[in-house]
């Protein structure tokens, strides 16, 4: 996985614009604050189909990292499989980054 990737991820969650968990990502789609939805590529099946669910009825993008839930967790401090953006710029910034892979 790209290390610029997951270094913007820790400093968009410092900055406060990243929610984590599955419940509150789901919450934040529906209170029309998710930008942007990512999940781990070992995020369990059962979870992810709600979490798309939600993302097709917001309209919210929804993309998969190339790393598992164990080096996103490292990078965030804290364990997680799925989270959301919350702002237009770290969001744009990171489909970039996810680009360049």
């Amino acid at each position: 996985m790209n290390d610029r990737l997951l270094s913007f991820l820790g400093l968009c969650k410092r900055a406060g614009y990243l929610i984590s968990g599955a419940d509150a990502v789901i919450k934040s789609m529906r209170d029309h604050k998710a930008l942007l939805v990512l999940t781990a590529n070992d995020f369990s099946d059962n979870s992810l189909k709600n979490v798309r669910k939600a993302a097709d009825a917001y309209k919210v993008t929804l993309k998969t990292l190339c790393c598992p839930k164990d080096e996103l967790s490292f990078a965030l401090g804290k364990h997680c499989g799925v989270i959301c953006v919350t702002d237009k710029g770290f969001a744009d910034r990171i489909l970039t980054l996810m680009s360049e892979e």
